[in-house]
């Protein structure tokens, strides 16, 4: 029996099959790892497109089940949704953390199981899900991730 490829487990887990497949390994590169293997690029401008995204994708699917809820109430329920912790526990259940390039000193120091680390990193998927994908490959993901 042959291994399976962490990054083709990792698509299907996602059901997003990456036609440019530098777009995942990007989002699973740690700025860390990036300045230790120059030119390499990180996942920090993904990951700023990616946090875009899932707020407007859980802002949407917020007010589509609660439609005459207060706004106050809306964006309690939309931070708890988005929080560090909670996207930390996803990119947990995606194992995006035995995915990561981590630099050596991060990697020493526990970096994959860093909550900062993983919601980062679930965050670029996101990102990298966006640019292939749109906002459908997105809402599936995260719908899935918040079982909706």
């Amino acid at each position: 029996m042959t291994a399976v490829d962490p990054l083709v487990a990792l698509t299907r887990r996602l059901g997003h099959a990456f036609a440019d497949p530098d777009l995942l390994t990007r989002a699973l590169t740690h700025p860390s790892w990036a300045n230790e293997h120059p030119p390499a690029g990180d996942n920090e401008s993904l990951a700023l497109l990616g946090d875009a995204a899932l707020a407007l994708v859980v802002a949407e699917h917020l007010l589509r089940v609660r439609p005459d809820a207060p706004v106050g109430v809306l964006t309690q329920e939309r931070a708890a949704l988005v929080s560090g912790a909670n996207l930390a526990r996803w990119a947990a259940d995606l194992d995006l953390g035995d995915r990561l390039r981590l630099g050596r000193g991060l990697e020493r120091d526990g970096g994959r199981t860093l909550e900062s680390v993983l919601a980062t990193a679930l965050e670029a998927v996101l990102g990298a899900l966006y640019l292939e994908g749109g906002l459908d490959a997105v809402r599936r993901v995260v719908a899935r991730l918040a079982l909706w």
